[in-house]
């Protein structure tokens, strides 16, 4: 479990994060939307996942997770540069994102691991793995993230369209948005600010920043996950933990590629 200090507030992770990001000259890179964020986690046998992650897995009370985390980019653009930058980027500035991703750490540093991503954009597709090292693949996605109306669904399907992710979900009329308490497993899985990628065996990682997240729980049903059992077993015997939802994210920080050694 990642270390907190006693007098640790609410929200300091993401504060830790951006001065980190900014510590290094010429970051960020780019700033984005997140939008309407639904976070499904899964409890997976640390064993087996090990196996598919090149890092050493981040535990929490001795428990491996998994989230597959599904959401939209919206607005993607350098972060210098003004219309102009913006201008460039344009085709690949707005899509839908699966993300299925892990806990790992790597020295002192903890974060995440992507294990694979699935968009809707095929030139986001060939354009990302290589400077990042990001798993991308491509999909067709489709979401009804109505979070207004207290109902949530979603699917994602292979290229091929033979395995499927799909979900249905709802949220308390009474509930309220608000940050992850501290020391929380919902603060453990949710407050990340650094993303690890390995490819080709080259490992590299990337900071990001954003506010805390304001999020709520998520009743989730999975009625499909085709998509992901046929590319990592551990999922056949995975147990859902748990779900967030967020509306979202606003000039999301995403910082250089950096390689480690």
């Amino acid at each position: 479990m990642q270390a907190i200090a006693q007098d640790y507030q609410p929200g300091e992770l993401s504060q830790v994060g951006r001065e980190r990001l900014l510590s290094i000259r010429g970051e960020p890179l780019f700033i984005a939307d997140w939008n309407r964020v639904l976070m499904i986690h899964y409890q997976v046998d640390a064993e087996l996942l090990q196996s598919f992650v090149p890092y050493e897995l981040d535990l929490y009370n001795d428990k491996a997770f998994v989230s597959v985390v599904a959401f939209t980019l919206k607005n993607m653009r350098p972060f210098f540069g003004g219309w102009l930058t913006a201008w460039v980027l344009k085709p690949i500035a707005t899509h839908e994102f699966l993300n299925v991703r892990t806990y790992v750490r790597y020295g002192n540093e903890t974060g995440i691991f992507f294990m694979a991503e699935w968009l809707s954009n095929r030139l986001s597709v060939t354009l990302g793995p290589y400077p990042f090292g990001l798993p991308y693949k491509y999909g067709h996605l489709n979401y009804q993230h109505s979070w207004e109306k207290l109902a949530l669904a979603g699917e994602a399907i292979d290229w091929r369209g033979k395995s499927v992710f799909a979900y249905a979900a709802h949220l308390e009329n009474e509930a309220e948005f608000q940050l992850c308490k501290r020391a929380s497993a919902n603060e453990w899985l949710m407050e990340r600010y650094t993303a690890f990628t390995c490819r080709a065996g080259k490992k590299r990682l990337f900071r990001v920043w954003h506010p805390p997240w304001v999020q709520m729980p998520a009743h989730v049903t999975v009625t499909q996950q085709t998509l992901l059992e046929q590319n990592w077993p551990c999922f056949r015997s995975a147990k859902l933990d748990s779900a967030n939802f967020s509306p979202g994210a606003k000039d999301v920080w995403m910082g250089r590629p950096h390689r480690l050694h």
